[in-house]
């Protein structure tokens, strides 16, 4: 499965917004936002017309940026979403939040999306009690994930827990002397503060 592999923070300029993908640099002087505010490219900082494709457009590559997912995976949430009761838009971004990658992330136990799937891909966490290396799998209500015993002490992990802000999620419930978390609800649309105009990305996809 293919996955961009190029400087993450073109991707931000790209969208003209901090999409977080580089962790702590995010928040310092250092990102590339508060460097060069426009797009990369020779023609960057040139103004262009939007249309209403284009807008739409952008916030599906929003979205799929601040995931870290590729089109296909895109195309599969949103299939699912339009299937589920309730509003398509919020039901897509309550899947995509669902993902291990980004609960572990939402836990704190990672420092940005990408780094909380590299640690769920090189084995770290368990699914309520059960090997769990899948970025993609869906958790729902109940669902408990924990670190591994003989990753605890490993010093990633003991850095992650000094650093860690203690600002979780409300729908994910942290035990950091046990570095587990269990979700307690499921998130809804006021959980979810990436600045997206899901409808756009509703009415791109039902064309």
């Amino acid at each position: 499965m293919s996955r961009y592999t190029g400087a993450v923070c073109r991707l931000c300029r790209r969208e003209g917004m901090k999409l977080y993908l580089k962790g702590d640099r995010c928040f310092s002087d250092r990102c590339a936002i508060a460097k060069r505010n426009y797009a990369p490219g020779q023609h960057g900082q040139s103004r262009k017309k939007v249309t209403e494709y284009g807008m739409q457009l952008r916030e599906k590559q929003k979205v799929r940026r601040f995931y870290g997912i590729n089109e296909s995976q895109m195309v599969k949430y949103f299939n699912m979403a339009d299937k589920m009761k309730g509003i398509t838009g919020e039901n897509l971004l309550k899947i995509l939040e669902s993902r291990l990658d980004n609960v572990v992330y939402r836990m704190g136990f990672g420092s940005s999306r990408a780094e909380a799937r590299q640690l769920v891909t090189h084995g770290h966490f368990l699914l309520n009690g059960q090997k769990a290396d899948i970025p993609s799998m869906i958790l729902t209500v109940g669902d408990e994930i924990s670190v591994k015993a003989k990753s605890r002490n490993s010093e990633k992990f003991k850095e992650l827990i000094e650093n860690h802000n203690g600002n979780t999620v409300s729908w994910v419930n942290v035990d950091l002397e046990q570095l587990k978390g269990t979700i307690i609800a499921e998130p809804t649309r006021e959980d979810i503060d990436i600045p997206i105009e899901e409808h756009l990305i509703v009415e791109l996809y039902s064309k």
